[in-house]
């Protein structure tokens, strides 16, 4: 018996606007064992060759600096119900580790990152597109926080960076691409509201596909 297709689920919005919350109350919610959940962070393009003073001046925030090519494939791989080897970041030295995440396929694909609305290619293929909306004060401030706690970065250094490509590329690329969202969530994680209806969603159309 041929196994169904999986539903693809796409979560984008800014820098901490809370995509990642999102994605955690869908686990636990619809089912981790029901979910197959990969990161575009994760796909940021390795720099290993570099220096760490020019990896330093890559712009993150924008979309050639991640292989997004590669998480179509992987993508595709689990629609097809094989398995994908996702890359691992370290976010302390910009660079690619050696190690990868076997992820196995499951009924619900989701994908969460600040540009995959804004790549054609990955676009196409969610069946459901979600974006968190949260003021810039707050996305500053929880971006802010996680740099420095989980990065290690200067206050100095984030704020420079806030300034020099992470907000010109919001305006230039995840604004924009809010147009292609199918539902948008208000303040993120904590409006339970909008995230009830998204689980109520995915259900029906897990419902519909039984």
């Amino acid at each position: 018996m041929l196994k169904k297709t999986p539903i693809v689920i796409g979560i984008a919005g800014g820098s901490g606007s809370g995509k990642t919350t999102v994605a955690r109350s869908i686990l636990e919610r619809v089912g981790h064992d029901r979910i197959a959940f990969i990161q575009h962070d994760s796909y940021y393009i390795d720099l290993s060759h570099l220096p760490p003073i020019q990896r330093a001046q890559v712009n993150f925030d924008h979309p050639a600096s991640l292989d997004s090519q590669l998480m179509i494939e992987h993508i595709k791989a689990l629609r097809s119900w094989q398995p994908a080897d996702i890359p691992v970041y370290d976010f302390t030295i910009d660079s690619r580790t050696q190690e990868t995440i076997r992820v196995n396929p499951q009924r619900v694909i989701l994908v969460e990152g600040i540009l995959i609305f804004a790549e054609p290619g990955l676009r196409e293929l969610f069946n459901v597109k979600i974006f968190v909306d949260t003021d810039a004060d707050i996305r500053f401030i929880r971006r802010l926080e996680r740099d420095i706690s989980e990065r290690g970065r200067t206050t100095e250094s984030v704020i420079k960076r806030y300034m020099d490509t992470v907000r010109p590329m919001h305006l230039e690329f995840v604004e924009p691409s809010k147009r292609y969202a199918d539902i948008i969530i208000p303040e993120g994680g904590h409006n339970e509201v909008a995230l009830d209806m998204v689980i109520t969603r995915i259900e029906a159309l897990l419902a519909a596909k039984d």
